[in-house]
């Protein structure tokens, strides 16, 4: 049975809801000038600023929905401390969670603390409850388990309580208790809501999803995070998986090699950080083996306007 449960969230590149197939592909807007993500070298890892301070953070993160949720489980946890090792050894640095994600947050702080807790560590988490008190005491609970006295990002999950909850976020980072304030929808939800949320506070992060075959945020929430110097981090940016089950048993287009792709994780995260809006994308996974895979589209070329339009065309002619 414990290998059943494993088995089913440690392959989530071939997991597929059939439905997505039908996704539509909106029509590629006309883009903002493309700035060009930092490296020191080739071997560099790139990276992008935050807005609110240009401080330079890596632009391929890590999430932790399911794929953390492992228990007490000491073979699980110890699979767990390795994807985190990976992910610092190539230079890796917003590791994202939230109190929905079950057991996420108390594995991630095990997990650091097998590895030291490495210096190059963005800590991000979010609150997701109903009410100040409560909110008050998740967030608590939340530096208990990760085992820091602050954390570098505090989002609001799903808008939930956003208006209680921003005002705490306010007090504690007047404080120093945390870094930088977010909010976060998912799975194209509350967009409506979000872009007025956006409008009214001056929020450091947003997070949402967006990948390529789903692509609603470039209409309006991508332009208004842009505008208003709002640092964007993507989830969702396999589509729960979904994008590799659209292309399964495609090969990549000999010109991906232009942009340094060589498989397609590297084509669906280059696409999505490449856009001139976004910061960083977080996606999650429970194999040693897809955290280098991942990790590799933070390196090396990523592809312009031109070719990004030459990338959607090639997806959607494949899927």
């Amino acid at each position: 049975m414990k290998q059943d449960k494993f088995t089913r969230i440690q392959l989530p590149r071939r997991s597929f809801l059939k439905s997505a197939s039908a996704l539509a592909l909106a029509p590629l807007i006309s883009f903002l000038p493309f700035p060009t993500a930092t490296a020191n070298s080739a071997s560099s890892i790139l990276t992008k600023s935050i807005p609110a301070t240009n401080e330079m953070i890596p632009i391929i993160g890590m999430g932790s929905w399911l794929t953390f949720s492992v228990g007490g489980d000491e073979a699980d946890r110890a699979r767990c401390v390795e994807i985190l090792q990976a992910f610092f050894a190539r230079g890796g640095g917003m590791v994202d969670s939230s109190p929905m994600y079950g057991s996420s947050q108390e594995v991630i702080g095990h997990c650091l603390t097998k590895l030291s807790y490495p210096t190059g560590l963005f800590s991000a988490t979010k609150v997701w409850i109903l009410g100040k008190t409560f909110g008050i005491n998740q967030m608590k609970s939340a530096e208990e388990m990760w085992r820091v006295k602050q954390f570098d990002l505090m989002q609001i999950h799903n808008m939930l309580s956003w208006r209680t909850h921003l005002e705490t976020l306010k007090e504690w980072k007047e404080e120093g208790r945390i870094r930088y304030i977010g909010i976060t929808t998912s799975h194209g939800r509350r967009h409506e809501k979000l872009e007025k949320a956006l409008l009214e506070e001056d929020f450091d992060f947003v997070q949402f999803t967006y990948n390529m075959a789903d692509r609603e945020v470039e209409q309006r929430l991508l332009p208004i995070a842009k505008e208003r110097g709002i640092a964007v981090i993507i989830n969702r940016p396999f589509q729960g998986g979904g994008l590799f089950e659209m292309v399964e048993g495609k090969a990549l287009p000999d010109w991906a090699k232009e942009i340094d792709c060589e498989n397609w994780a590297h084509f669906f995260l280059k696409f999505i950080v490449s856009h001139p809006a976004i910061t960083c994308a977080i996606p999650a996974t429970s194999q040693v083996a897809h955290m280098h895979e991942n990790m590799g589209a933070a390196y090396g070329k990523l592809p312009d306007k031109d070719m990004r339009a030459r990338m959607l065309k090639y997806f959607s002619e494949q899927a």
